[in-house]
């Protein structure tokens, strides 16, 4: 289990903090620290992390929101039941509609949300070079979600970002398997290179086995942390 975050509780920093709740609490969930069924005790999970319930409430809310957490009025929360089939069916997935962005997005970016995407990518790079799990989770999101908006199909796109906020929690947590960060970067290399010399095809490959990496690092991760 974590240990409590000192930090204020006002405005951006009450923010902040449910963040990091809720990052510590997907990390347990995902490994088994916290099983399925657990209670979480607003009120307890406030005295662990040294913070009020409000951002304890903010964090349970977004667990919930990505269905790893059930919520009961006045109450806290369970953990939810999912089990690995589960969620590797989900990843699963999430890799074909990836893949589909991005073979559109290749056809039909246009030049400046192709620049963006190159300036996403290179701004990335001292983030892994500092090991920034949580700074990457959010470069990860805003990339992928500019492949999603550069297909200029509005219902795919959000398609897309809906199956993306179920996934959310564990795409952050198999980022800390091994290397996983640096691999991950590389196999952005490969999907950009891809979209640049306008194959589709190809950059469609490449994300859906980024994506069923992303899988394997999460399977990995688990059973390596998973409770004796």
């Amino acid at each position: 289990m974590a240990n409590g975050f000192e930090t204020g509780d006002d405005g951006d920093d009450r923010g902040l903090l449910s963040d990091r709740i809720r990052n510590a609490l997907t990390d347990e969930i995902a490994t088994g620290a916290l099983a399925a069924g657990a209670a979480l005790d607003e009120q307890q999970l406030a005295d662990r992390f040294g913070a009020s319930r409000t951002p304890v409430r903010e964090a349970l809310r977004q667990l919930a929101a990505g269905g790893l957490v059930e919520l009961r009025a006045r109450r806290g929360g369970v953990v939810a039941r999912m089990t690995p089939e589960r969620i590797m069916e989900m990843f699963e997935t999430v890799a074909e509609i990836e893949a589909v962005c991005v073979r559109l997005a290749t056809y039909r970016m246009t030049p400046l949300e192709r620049s963006h995407l190159i300036e996403l990518h290179d701004l990335s790079e001292p983030i892994v070079e500092a090991g920034n799990f949580d700074a990457y989770d959010s470069f990860n999101r805003q990339f992928h979600e500019a492949i999603y908006h550069a297909t200029h199909n509005g219902f795919l796109a959000e398609q897309a970002i809906a199956v993306r906020n179920r996934l959310n929690a564990f795409r952050r947590t198999q980022l800390r398997q091994g290397e996983r960060l640096r691999r991950s970067r590389d196999e952005h290399e490969a999907i950009m290179q891809a979209i640049a010399e306008g194959d589709g095809e190809m950059a469609s490959r490449r994300m859906r086995a980024h994506m069923l990496n992303a899988a394997t690092s999460l399977s990995r991760f688990i059973e390596t942390n998973k409770p004796a």
